[in-house]
């Protein structure tokens, strides 16, 4: 499978730039979501992949192949790109059975394709199967019901899954009725002769037995334009369906099956042309919350299945976090983090990251203070004091120095692209993220702009590291309490201020208990809260 490379890829309408200067390079193989609050540009990067959408700037590949350059002037069309999309409504055909919603597409490729001799790969196939001739009568002998009458479809079905074979090649090994044979081997054996002699002569022709009979010249296959047959759609469409577990509904319409089933059609659909890609815009979004988390199941199986490229547009963190190789967290037309997602998790870029990333929400708490011997020292909850200890040595002064760096050569690039002919400002700008921090009584928010510091910082706490215990020093007082059986959250009041904590195991906490309250573990994050840059990991010593 390919990978996939996004260079200063740019979508703008008139001012507006829906996605801004994206670099991103998606690996062979990988799961990638796209992630993000709703208008932030996700699936406008997504359908420019897939050639729906058509960039303003910059430069698409796919695998070794330029499928999009704004400077030559390529654009590579779509259906030609060899890429899969799953849309967020499934757009089943209703007066279409399953098995011709899949096969719907395959009939319409006219393409260069291999010159196969079908009749000596069906002969090989029948040959395999006959190789072990009781395990065929079996197959079959399973499929009687009660009155001894024989189900042939589900035998039909039967035969496909065990042997990976078409309903055509399926129905003329059924109909050697070697289920009804008193001698089976002896039934067989009528049949294997023929059958060798068939795949002889096309071997003399120069078709390749083991390319899966496809005829070769000069170690190369031989192709012609021509449409996929009969056999060939079946054998797609039997594939796909072994891949979803939907052999069973191939009779059926979409109104007939759940949406749960209707999801797998979906994605049997998008499998069956065997794309290189496979793209995903929120295809879970319409199924209730127990249908999404075994469709995530089935997403990760499929992806390890089939080894194809997954990109899938989400703006679920949950999904993101449970799919994804990686995550791709994008706001306002800008890439905030690219990382697997235990690191946006554990080490968010900055605090819109952090806020976004999470289920309950990230602790913000407000900290004024300065580094004092490698720690910083700090006030916190108006009064009390902290000391935040780095996982490793920081000198905040050299971060500052790099942090403005970075600035400066930001703002030259900047600079560089307004003296281009064409550009053209953009007027949805940056703008700083507001955090919340959760208080009892919130204070008035006029709009007022502050001015912050050098000593202004944010600590972001998880709330699988806020604990309740004798030996903390917070005195605090349990505001809420939400137990659900394998845990319990909780909200502690520590003056005006409330921390959200998840305690393991069925605690039950009583509204108004006085309690203390503490950090463990060395997963704190502390942010500069004029950039909102993270800083430093580290550990929390009341």
């Amino acid at each position: 499978m390919p990978k996939i490379t996004l260079e200063h890829v740019t979508k703008r309408y008139d001012r507006f730039y829906a996605v801004d200067d994206l670099n991103l390079e998606i690996a062979d193989n990988a799961f990638v979501t796209l992630l993000g609050p709703s208008g932030c540009g996700k699936t406008t990067t997504l359908r420019m992949i897939a050639g729906l959408e058509t960039p303003t700037n910059g430069k698409i590949t796919i695998g070794d192949r330029v499928v999009f350059d704004s400077a030559e002037g390529i654009n590579i069309p779509a259906n030609k790109r060899k890429v899969g999309f799953l849309f967020q409504n499934y757009a089943l055909w209703p007066n279409m059975t399953v098995y011709e919603n899949i096969s719907f597409g395959l009939t319409n490729v006219k393409e260069a394709l291999p010159v196969v001799n079908f009749e000596a790969r069906t002969a090989s196939q029948l040959l395999k199967a006959l190789k072990r001739p009781k395990d065929v009568a079996k197959t079959v002998n399973e499929c009687y019901d009660k009155k001894g009458k024989l189900d042939e479809n589900k035998a039909m079905i039967k035969l496909i899954d065990a042997y990976e074979i078409s309903q055509f090649t399926a129905k003329k090994l059924l109909g050697y009725g070697l289920h009804k044979a008193s001698d089976v081997e002896a039934e067989a054996a009528k049949y294997v002769k023929e059958l060798e002699a068939v795949v002889e002569k096309a071997e003399g022709e120069g078709y390749s037995a083991k390319d899966n009979f496809v005829k070769m010249a000069n170690g190369e296959p031989v192709t012609e334009v021509r449409k996929l047959t009969k056999e060939e759609i079946d054998l797609s469409v039997r594939r796909v369906a072994r891949i979803t577990n939907i052999g069973m509904f191939m009779d059926r319409y979409p109104a007939e099956l759940s949406g749960g089933q209707q999801q797998r059609v979906a994605i049997a659909r998008t499998l069956a042309p065997e794309p290189t890609v496979l793209f995903m815009d929120e295809p879970l979004s319409n199924l209730d919350a127990k249908l999404r988390l075994e469709m995530r199941s089935e997403l990760q199986r499929l992806h390890l299945e089939t080894g194809s490229t997954f990109v899938y547009v989400t703006h679920d963190q949950m999904e993101a976090m449970t799919l994804a190789t990686r995550i791709c967290l994008i706001d306002n037309g800008d890439l905030q983090q690219y990382d697997a997602p235990l690191d946006v998790y554990n080490k968010p870029n900055n605090l819109f990251v952090a806020d976004f990333v999470g289920n309950p929400a990230i602790n913000f708490i407000n900290a004024k203070g300065k580094q004092v011997d490698g720690n910083f020292e700090f006030e916190v909850f108006d009064d009390r004091k902290l000391t935040f200890v780095p996982n490793e040595k920081l000198d905040i002064e050299q971060w500052r120095k790099d942090l403005q760096a970075r600035k400066d050569e930001k703002a030259r690039e900047l600079n560089e692209k307004a003296a281009e002919k064409g550009y053209v400002e953009r007027n949805n700008k940056e703008s700083s993220f507001k955090y919340n921090v959760p208080m009892i009584v919130d204070v008035e928010d006029y709009g007022d702009e502050v001015v912050y510091t050098d000593e202004d910082y944010v600590i972001g706490i998880r709330p699988e590291f806020v604990e309740i215990s004798e030996d903390a020093k917070f005195e605090g007082e349990v505001y809420s309490s939400m137990p659900t059986g394998m845990e319990t959250t909780v909200r502690i009041a520590v003056g005006n201020y409330l921390l959200t904590g998840v305690m393991f195991g069925g605690v039950v906490y009583k509204l108004g208990d006085k309690v203390k309250v503490g950090f463990k573990g060395n997963n704190a994050i502390l942010f500069d809260r004029k950039s909102g840059e993270i800083v430093a990991l580290g550990s929390l010593k009341a």
